[in-house]
């Protein structure tokens, strides 16, 4: 049997990111785009980590294979919290999670791991949910693909990001993890920067606005928050096969679907529900698959 220490830690990363889009939302708002947000955020989580450990921008330094770990945690973070903001949220979360699709193909790419009938059960079970809560009841599957938007796009993109960035996780185990850390960190601050500047200099997005208090202390307490579900991943990603990790973060759906209902009000169908019913029976596989024999 897996460690369930491992499966908690990322079940905690997932609630984190199940429920980021009610502050993304707010700044939103309060008028800070979630691109400047992210930058923001995670300039203050950075100024934090060297603050606290110094040494890991040396340590960092030593491997610069953490530039490829960078620019997915950077380019996932950037994509999920545009989408998070401006979309559906239970929509985006779904379409973010076809990324157990990329995660088995990545893993077996790079990390030599091949997909057992295990794992090919969990993402049939996986992708027959995203399929359900996609697919109008009256559509065929080239539905799945007509009508996208903005936010669906990013959400997929973000999923193939976030997949890229858990197999690198298990790959660079052997980094002291501050390095990882603030590789990651480094990562979605630039990032950030970078693709808000140019979206604001295309006219995609506004510039940044003045101080205003109401979102300055939302940024900070999710720049928090933040810090610590990115631990969580960490130490669950480093512990665990890609695969189980990447259905084990599926929970992230039901903590986004149930906080969407409670909090903006969102209506879920039936189709939804089964839908979400089969995605974690597709966690709930993972979190009890047994070890390869030796």
């Amino acid at each position: 049997m897996h460690s369930p220490l491992p499966v908690f830690a990322l079940l905690l990363n997932a609630l984190i990111w199940g429920l980021s889009w009610w502050p993304f939302r707010l700044m939103h708002e309060a008028g800070l785009h979630p691109l400047w947000a992210t930058a923001s955020m995670y300039a203050l989580v950075l100024a934090g980590l060297l603050a606290l450990r110094p040494a890991s921008i040396r340590q960092a330094w030593q491997y610069p294979v953490l530039l490829l770990l960078a620019a997915s945690s950077g380019l996932n973070n950037v994509a999920f919290n545009w989408a998070v903001t401006v979309g559906d949220v239970v929509r985006v979360i779904l379409l973010f999670y076809l990324m157990p699709a990329w995660a088995v193909l990545l893993a077996w790419k790079l990390l030599g791991e091949k997909p057992t009938p295990m794992a090919l059960l969990r993402l049939l079970l996986a992708f027959g949910g995203v399929v359900l809560v996609l697919l109008p009841a009256d559509a065929s599957l080239s539905g799945l693909f007509t009508g996208l938007t903005l936010a669906d796009a990013l959400a997929v993109f973000g999923g193939f990001m976030f997949a890229l960035t858990n197999v690198l996780l298990r790959r660079f185990q052997g980094i002291p993890a501050q390095a990882r850390m603030l590789a990651m960190f480094a990562g979605c601050m630039s990032m950030g920067l970078l693709t808000a500047l140019s979206a604001s200099s295309a006219g995609m997005v506004p510039g940044f606005p003045a101080f205003d208090g109401s979102w300055a202390f939302l940024a900070l307490g999710l720049a928090v928050v933040l810090m610590f579900g990115n631990w969580a991943l960490q130490f669950g990603a480093a512990r665990l096969p890609s695969g189980v990790t990447s259905v084990v973060m599926l929970s992230e759906v039901v903590f986004a679907s149930i906080s969407s209902v409670l909090i903006a009000h969102e209506q879920l169908s039936a189709r939804t529900l089964a839908g979400g019913a089969l995605i974690m029976g597709a966690a709930l596989l993972a979190t009890l698959g047994r070890a390869p024999r030796k």
